[in-house]
């Protein structure tokens, strides 16, 4: 079941990324704090986060709309629990945050990750579920370590 995120599922879903092993420490810290800030305010239609759940977190998603655009979207995380990978989790949570945004008007979705040989497979997810590089910017997030910008048309007008 995929549902909005509950301020309860805060230590479910820390645990959850943490379980990836693709995040660092500092990164694991940064997203308490993202969840933390998201569930003080009361009403904020430019983010959301999504939970996907079997009695108990097994898929997270957090999107956010860039500024300063027309309905351009990021998403800034999504991440299932390794033991439930491979089970097409991950492609039904993202196809869910792409039918949230076109039925919010979002033209065009943006995925971030690594390029580092261990985020290959979450690459190789993005390229199956239709996304396209359209960025690589070198040692971003330090030497040796790429950031790629995938991207997905939400709309035939959008391509």
């Amino acid at each position: 079941m995929i549902r909005p995120t509950r301020p309860d599922d805060t230590t479910a879903l820390i645990a959850l990324a943490d379980a990836t092993g693709l995040f660092q420490p500092n990164q694991i810290e940064e997203l308490g704090e993202m969840l933390s800030e998201y569930f003080s305010c009361s009403s904020d239609s430019n983010r959301f986060w999504i939970t996907d759940d079997d009695n108990g977190a097994v898929g997270v998603a957090y999107c956010e709309m860039e500024r300063m655009t027309d309905q351009t979207w990021n998403l800034q995380l999504i991440a299932i629990r390794p033991d439930r990978q491979g089970q097409g989790r991950g492609a039904t949570l993202l196809r869910y945050v792409e039918q949230t945004l076109m039925a919010r008007s979002g033209r065009v979705l943006l995925v971030e990750t690594s390029g580092t040989p261990d985020f290959e497979r979450t690459r190789a997810f993005y390229r199956k579920c239709g996304y396209e590089e359209e960025a690589r910017i070198r040692d971003f997030y330090q030497a040796g370590a790429d950031k790629i910008v995938y991207r997905k048309a939400l709309s035939a007008q959008s391509q």
